[in-house]
């Protein structure tokens, strides 16, 4: 399955230490949870169509994927990428919900509730590496292409980062919000990094020895030849050998075991027929 790498961004520890500085850490260890669950709507999603997280790379406003999502189309691209922010709205709305029913239980909520909510609105901005600079990204590279969706991406980044500098800028004329300056310094080393820093990559499934001396369960399925070579990674476990039944306008055409998997995996497009590659 190959290991899932972990990286910080550069600007997570000194927020840490800012907000450690002014009595706020609880608040930041709050806020880098939230950050987990935001990303594990990424990665079941992702892994429903077949993908699993290659890089997590932990920034001071979530834990957003970086990078291409090599052989996804855009539609599938959004989807992950809303995924996130949708978790951390189900999160904080359930949160309330729980005020309602047990009202006692603000007080020891609500810091973790305003975390959800405000991850999922941050990363819905269409600044690249946020969500919604992925979501912008898909939808004009679907239209007019990488290039011009790269372009897009770096000077919409670089708007939004100058305006919320001169929002701290403004600030400092009253109380001064650091917080806004470094999400400023955020979204601006987004717009002019390299976006391959991370990405989402096909599952491949092992059977080394290490792994069968420990004992694998069998997974058996049925699946239609004329179905995308995603559904067929979706149906698979990693954790398990898999076998799947192909079928054609209801007939039984033949069993495929691991290896034969695995080949398909290797060769086949995402979105191309299983019985293509039979």
């Amino acid at each position: 399955m190959g290991g899932l790498k972990l990286s910080v961004h550069p600007l997570f520890f000194p927020l840490g230490l800012y907000y450690a500085l002014t009595g706020r850490i609880l608040v930041f260890v709050v806020f880098t949870l939230t950050a987990v669950v935001h990303e594990l709507g990424h990665s079941l999603k992702a892994a429903a169509a077949g993908y699993r997280l290659d890089k997590i790379v932990l920034t001071p406003f979530g834990a957003v994927v970086k990078g291409d999502i090599k052989g996804l189309n855009p539609t599938d691209e959004i989807k992950i990428a809303l995924a996130g922010p949708a978790v951390n709205f189900a999160v904080g709305t359930a949160f309330v919900a729980l005020w309602w029913i047990f009202p006692e239980t603000y007080a020891y909520t609500d810091v973790a509730a305003t975390a959800n909510f405000s991850l999922a609105a941050i990363n819905l901005l269409p600044a690249y590496p946020l969500d919604g600079g992925r979501v912008l990204y898909a939808l004009i590279q679907g239209a007019k292409g990488e290039k011009v969706a790269t372009v897009t991406a770096k000077v919409t980044g670089a708007v939004l980062g100058a305006a919320f500098c001169a929002l701290f800028v403004f600030s400092l004329f009253s109380s001064a919000n650091f917080t806004v300056l470094f999400f400023a310094a955020f979204i601006l080393f987004g717009a002019f990094s390299d976006k391959g820093a991370g990405k989402y990559v096909k599952t491949y499934f092992s059977l080394s020895d290490e792994r069968l001396k420990k004992g694998l369960r069998v997974k058996s399925f049925a699946i239609s030849a004329n179905a995308p070579v995603k559904k067929l990674l979706a149906l698979s476990d990693g954790e398990a050998i898999n076998r799947a039944e192909v079928y054609e306008n209801g007939v039984f055409l033949t069993e495929i075991g691991q290896e034969e998997i695995n080949a398909i995996i290797e060769k086949g497009g995402l979105y191309e027929k299983i019985g293509d590659y039979l």
